[in-house]
């Protein structure tokens, strides 16, 4: 049975700015059918992985001449918004400028992590997320937003690190400064997170800055609302279904919702983009199930993503304890991170 425990002071959190400057030193089974196998709990990966439902994820270089998401025009994906509302949007970066990267403290002591079966307002779950247990962390600093693509581009410039694919001429596409980088693996992501003298959180850290010390489902309470988060659910009220859903829907700038932070303060660590950890994808402590995508050959990945039908059916991957793992070399356009840092 899932409980929750409620009681005693909101938790403390203050933002900080970054403690160095950059450079310093140095999926279940939906229902049209969609990956039937590879990613229900126990599946055993086909043998063909050149069916267009598998080369989002199993293409090692995609013929990126077809437009995405990321490269499509705002005004495209979203006629019904005014051509003011464009404008006013696409010159934000130069008007408000380019969001800089703060921290949160998130403070030392227990939290509860998993969960003993989903309900019936979080949607079906994986037995991946069981147990319920208390875990202990030190405290650490979290990144506020997750990571964008003109920090991105900081990255790449200084250190001639390759560049996301769907990027053109080593730049990202027009409008997204404030969008979380995507198409970045987990070697991408902690090279990043080096280069600024930071790391990438462990599964543990992410989910008590997500989830704080009181155990609830959604970053922001126990109820889900598509109003919160950048989720396929968010889409799919705007007119969107499961196969537009690519098409119709994207990331969006980082801290869009003021309703959705963490306990803590943190954004977006519910939807917009799965979030890289640095811990390798293995049975909780307790739990029996077996899995085949147990062991040091899967990432950790948090926080579900605004594109979620192809492994969830449009179902839900926003809950604090929602787990998803991939190869480490994996790259899709629903795949970002942020930093952490321990205090020293």
């Amino acid at each position: 049975m899932l409980f929750f425990l409620y009681g005693g002071a909101p938790p403390v959190w203050a933002a900080v700015e970054n403690p160095l400057s950059p450079g310093q030193s140095a999926p279940k089974s939906s229902t049209s059918g969609r990956c039937p196998q590879c990613h229900q709990q126990n599946g055993i990966l086909p043998t063909d992985l050149k069916q267009p439902q598998c080369q989002q994820c199993h293409n090692s270089n995609p013929d990126l001449s077809v437009k995405n998401p990321s490269d499509l025009p705002f005004e495209e994906k979203n006629p019904r918004i005014s051509r003011e509302a464009i404008v006013r949007m696409k010159s934000a970066e130069t008007a408000e400028g380019i969001t800089q990267q703060k921290m949160v403290l998130i403070p030392a002591g227990e939290f509860i992590m998993g969960n003993n079966g989903r309900g019936t307002v979080d949607g079906p779950g994986d037995p991946d997320e069981t147990p319920l247990h208390q875990v202990y962390v030190d405290a650490f600093y979290m990144d506020l937003y997750e990571t964008t693509n003109a920090m991105y581009q900081k990255f790449v410039e200084a250190t001639g690190h390759r560049p996301p694919k769907h990027w053109k001429r080593n730049h990202y596409p027009e409008g997204k400064a404030n969008h979380p980088v995507v198409y970045v693996d987990w070697f991408d992501a902690d090279a990043f997170c080096q280069w600024v003298n930071k790391r990438l959180p462990t599964e543990e850290e992410w989910e008590k800055a997500a989830r704080g010390t009181d155990g609830r489902i959604f970053p922001w309470s126990n109820s889900f609302s598509n109003e919160r988060a950048n989720s396929p659910q968010y889409w799919l009220a705007r007119g969107a279904n499961e196969d537009t859903l690519g098409l119709k829907g994207g990331t969006l700038p980082v801290g869009s919702f003021e309703n959705g932070k963490s306990p803590y303060g943190l954004y977006d660590m519910a939807g917009n983009v799965y979030e890289w950890t640095s811990t390798w994808y293995l049975p909780y402590p307790g739990n029996k199930v077996w899995n085949i995508h147990y062991g040091q050959k899967n990432k950790v990945l948090r926080g579900g993503s605004w594109y979620d039908c192809l492994s969830y059916g449009c179902g839900l991957s926003a809950p604090t304890y929602n787990r998803s793992r991939f190869s480490p070399k994996i790259r899709n356009m629903g795949f970002g991170f942020r930093c952490a840092k321990s205090l020293q």
